[in-house]
């Protein structure tokens, strides 16, 4: 059984992706990392048990937008491929991450996202 916090997940997980594939490389590069993990700082990240796995796979999406941010349309259409490639695929881990380690904090309980305690996801 998955918990509501899991279609935040799947919801917050969506944006990010939506707005790394949209970086076109020109402008806002400095706010890209922050842009992309915004939606799951706000509706995931203050909803789960503190868990350094899922800290670190955040540090990743981070890590890997800076990466996007700072590849230039002069490097090359397959540079700037590359680099949303890896940016994606770090959403993605951040996403199972918290489906697979994530545990309903009672912040999430409080809002009926889960049952304090819960798995995120039950069944990865």
């Amino acid at each position: 059984m998955t918990t509501k916090l899991a279609e935040e997940v799947a919801r917050a997980t969506a944006t990010g992706r939506r707005r790394a594939k949209a970086f076109s490389g020109l402008g806002g590069a400095e706010q890209l990392p922050w842009a992309v993990i915004e939606a799951f700082d706000a509706d995931v990240r203050g909803h789960v048990e503190r868990d350094r796995r899922i800290e670190e796979e955040r540090d990743r999406v981070l890590i890997a937008a800076v990466g996007l941010a700072e590849t230039r349309p002069e490097d090359g259409a397959e540079a700037l491929a590359a680099a949303r490639t890896r940016l994606t695929d770090a959403i993605d881990y951040l996403e199972q991450a918290v489906l697979r380690f994530g545990i309903v904090n009672a912040q999430a309980a409080k809002r009926g996202l889960g049952d304090h305690g819960q798995r995120v996801a039950a069944h990865i």
